[in-house]
């Protein structure tokens, strides 16, 4: 969501909770599921990361033109959500044991989103532009490209996405930042 909130040219202030502070509970009792990220623009107060990228994309443009396109960037921010838990699984549950068979594996869930990056023929998933789950799809694709440099190789629509994507002013900025750059990929710093 950072990248989208940096796309997008908003302003935020981004306070990181440190593990020790988490563990001592006060905050955790304060989340509506005891989890962050959190989202606050005023007095208004969002929770989960998927709600608060459909928020920014219902506020910033980015949720399709229609009911049809927006069904279809639920689909897709659901994909990618699915290829995020899978990663997660791996990095926090099975990196030792698993990593080489994820990265085996993993052309097995890229194909899916080569083909409707492919079928648009825009370089987006749906419509001309990016929508928040292209914001999404870029951010675990930039993950994954750390997990193994190759993994877009075989896949010239996504490969051409993640360099378009990088590519925008606002997004390379960011990418290009210290704040972005002294964030930890993981939080148990396996990657």
């Amino acid at each position: 969501m950072r990248i989208m909130m940096a796309d997008q040219g908003l302003e935020w202030k981004e306070i990181v909770v440190d593990f020790a502070d988490w563990m001592k509970g006060d905050l955790k009792a304060t989340c509506v599921f005891g989890q962050l990220p959190k989202l606050e623009d005023g007095g208004f107060a969002l929770y989960q990361s998927n709600a608060i990228l459909r928020h920014l994309g219902r506020n910033h443009d980015a949720y399709g033109k229609d009911g049809k396109e927006a069904a279809l960037i639920d689909m897709m921010c659901d994909g990618v959500e699915d290829l995020r838990l899978k990663y997660a699984k791996m990095i926090y549950q099975e990196y030792d044991t698993g990593k080489d068979a994820y990265i085996k594996d993993l052309p097995n869930h890229l194909d899916k989103f080569e083909a409707v990056m492919a079928k648009n023929k825009t370089g987006f998933l749906v419509d001309d532009k990016p929508s928040f789950a292209d914001y999404s799809l870029f951010e675990v694709l930039l993950n994954h490209l750390v997990l193994c440099s190759s993994c877009l190789d075989t896949f010239p629509s996504l490969k051409s996405f993640v360099e378009k994507m990088s590519a925008r002013p606002k997004i390379k900025a960011f990418l290009d930042s210290d704040a972005y750059k002294k964030l930890p990929i993981n939080g148990n710093g396996k990657q």
